[in-house]
């Protein structure tokens, strides 16, 4: 009665879209990480045996051998014979691993186990995705944070009665005057010897006097 319900459950996975038959579609969604645990047949071959636990493996999900043979679990999934097949959706593949742990405890329990806590933490992880969702629809968002308030410099004590406020002495830098080395004049920028100073010509802005005019000599001519 009981294997009858574990069939029924993989025909119920097929015909909702969550379980893959066949080698390769059970490579492929093991591959993309889609696979929550593979089945594998009683009378499976070595071969076919190691190529499931490879596709664990690359999946990291868990493979079982199921008490079915290739033709029981061939005709729960409507083909003349299986071998391999993957459950993809996990409350499904729960159900499929807790109804095999009560036909054989001591070989499925740990498997169960495993399942069911991934299951709730799938269940976790939905709920908190949907409240996000419902609190986006509404327009709600996280708080923000408050900024950090900088500390308040300490207060400096007032000065006692009677005393003079100190004042700090502000020192003037008075540029050091380096001594020429060789001894002689200050060079100029060119990198030669500056000039001597000339003294200022007295008559530069005066007018030049004309020859033969304003002379003592021909006033008096002029006179007589």
């Amino acid at each position: 009665m009981d294997s009858n319900r574990i069939l029924s459950l993989l025909g119920l996975a097929l015909r909702g879209g969550n379980l893959a038959v066949g080698e390769e579609p059970v490579e492929a969604v093991a591959r993309a990480r889609d696979a929550r645990v593979l089945l594998l047949a009683s009378d499976a071959a070595d071969n076919t045996r190691r190529r499931v636990e490879h596709f664990a493996q690359a999946g990291q999900c868990l493979w079982l051998r199921i008490p079915f043979t290739k033709a029981e679990l061939g005709q729960a999934v409507g083909r003349s014979s299986a071998a391999i097949a993957a459950v993809t959706d996990i409350g499904l593949a729960t159900a499929v691993v807790r109804r095999l742990a009560e036909l054989d405890p001591a070989r499925y329990d740990e498997a169960a186990a495993k399942l069911e806590l991934k299951a709730k933490r799938a269940a976790e992880r939905k709920a908190e995705q949907a409240a996000h969702e419902k609190n986006l629809r509404q327009g709600k968002r996280k708080p923000k944070k408050a900024p950090l308030q900088e500390p308040e410099p300490p207060q400096q004590p007032l000065p006692a009665a009677g005393s003079a406020p100190r004042t700090a002495s502000k020192r003037t830098a008075v540029p050091s005057r380096r001594p020429n080395q060789t001894g002689g004049r200050p060079r100029t920028a060119g990198g030669g010897r500056s000039k001597p100073r000339t003294a200022p010509n007295p008559y530069a802005h005066s007018r030049p006097v004309k020859k033969g005019k304003g002379s003592f000599r021909k006033k008096e001519s002029q006179g007589r």
